[in-house]
């Protein structure tokens, strides 16, 4: 009996920890599909320089390829979350990857997607930003042996002389063609500085070092970055009269075409300082209906005939197929045991299942007025709401309960005694707290 007619038969995910251990294993055999197949098949790939070439040496495992991660924050994001599953599926199939940090390109900082100029950083905050995306990126990519290496393009970019970059690298760009490049063209109006200008450059430079120093003959990256990337394939065509590649993979976008990853706080960090693990959980398994199967074929490592069985599921199979999703990515980044604390405290919420891992929120003493405490102030102290004006509009709106019991009246208040055993206050359906003293 196949691992998906399990599955079905199980009917729900009561027990995902069975699921994970008997249906499969990452490294175990996920079809007999070649590996460029199988991205092609789960909607990775968008634009590729050479797609034979390409195809060729990555089934081969005979690609030395790298990704760009400019240190902007000290931590990566689930926008890198796509490149990250990328280099370990590449790297499974036996392709080297380089991480590449740019410690010397985030001086600068890459205008592409963006409205404005981004703030400027000290080298301190820098390296320090590149320190925490090393311990990070050990989670996705086993760096042990050589299999794989991460170097910092600060190593050769900010030692460069500025007249021998303009005579040697310079000349081989063309600035009417550079123009017509996206990242450039949505700048133009509010204008592009000089200095962000010259980001192509640097990164296709980047390419060009990585090609003679390790033989790298591929870069791969978001679909945003084709532009740069081709200016590095042919730098190294016309400095080196050799051939390299690129390949940029598809946007993680929902189904409105705007970018994952964001939420009322921001960002969804992959550092559980940041953002819990439970947050992280919560974010997946509180996707749109109609982007949970693309987000598994995108960044899970099911095989794709467990997936293609999903694409039928509707109501209560759906939010199943969420709770794979959501616990597949936690572990991935968090761990198993993390994936499956936050997994019970999400049920928690609606199945009357054990709270001790939900996120906590702590109050203390000067918090209350003669020994009490009222609901906006909860909200308020608990990080639920930004102010009391947002918390009152919480209420009255119906959005806010207090132990699965909906409160109406915004004077409301709780004793210390009433939080001793914790209470569980919600707003909206996705965000919560275990409020304790």
């Amino acid at each position: 009996m196949g691992r998906g007619f399990l599955l079905l038969e199980k009917g729900t995910l009561g027990q995902y920890g069975w699921f994970h251990r008997e249906c499969r294993k990452e490294e175990e055999t996920m079809s007999n599909m070649t590996v460029f197949d199988e991205l092609k098949a789960r909607g990775l790939l968008a634009q590729l320089t050479d797609e034979e070439e390409i195809k060729e040496l990555i089934n081969a495992g005979k690609a030395t390829f790298y990704i760009g991660f400019d240190p902007t924050a000290d931590s990566l994001h689930v926008g890198h979350f796509m490149a990250l599953c990328l280099m370990k599926r590449l790297q499974m199939a036996g392709n080297k990857p380089i991480a590449l940090i740019g410690g010397g390109t985030a001086m600068i900082g890459d205008p592409s997607g963006r409205t404005d100029m981004r703030t400027m950083m000290t080298p301190e905050t820098i390296q320090h930003n590149c320190d925490c995306f090393k311990k990070q990126m050990s989670r996705f990519i086993d760096f042990s042996d050589g299999k794989a290496i991460m170097v910092n393009n600060a190593d050769w970019l900010l030692g460069l002389n500025y007249v021998e970059v303009l005579r040697e690298v310079g000349a081989h760009f063309s600035v009417n063609r550079m123009l017509t490049a996206e990242c450039y063209k949505q700048r133009m109006e509010k204008g592009l500085s000089f200095l962000e200008f010259n980001y192509m450059i640097m990164q296709s430079y980047d390419f060009y070092m990585l090609y003679q120093k390790y033989g790298c003959n591929m870069q791969f990256g978001g679909d945003d970055q084709w532009s740069n990337m081709l200016g590095g394939t042919e730098l190294i065509r016309r400095k080196l009269g050799k051939d390299a590649y690129a390949m940029t993979i598809t946007l993680l976008l929902n189904s409105e075409g705007k970018k994952m990853g964001k939420t009322q706080k921001g960002a969804v960090w992959l550092d559980p300082n940041k953002t819990t693990p439970f947050e992280f959980y919560q974010y997946w398994r509180n996707v749109a209906d109609s982007d949970v199967i693309k987000c598994m074929k995108l960044l899970t490592f099911l095989p794709l005939e467990e997936i293609e069985k999903m694409e039928s599921w509707e109501g209560s199979q759906l939010n199943t197929a969420k709770e794979i999703l959501a616990f597949e990515l936690t572990k991935m980044v968090h761990g198993e045991a993390e994936a499956m604390k936050a997994q019970e405290s999400a049920r928690a919420l609606f199945a009357g299942g054990s709270a001790a891992n939900m996120p906590e929120a702590v109050l203390t003493e000067d918090k209350f007025v003669d020994g009490q405490i009222d609901i906006l102030s909860v909200l308020v102290a608990s990080g639920l709401c930004a102010s009391r004006n947002e918390a009152r509009r919480a209420v009255e709106q119906g959005g806010v309960s207090v132990n699965d019991e909906k409160v109406s009246d915004i004077k409301i208040a709780y004793t210390q005694n009433d939080f001793a055993e914790g209470l569980i206050v919600k707003r909206g359906k996705k965000n919560f707290r275990r409020v304790i003293m």
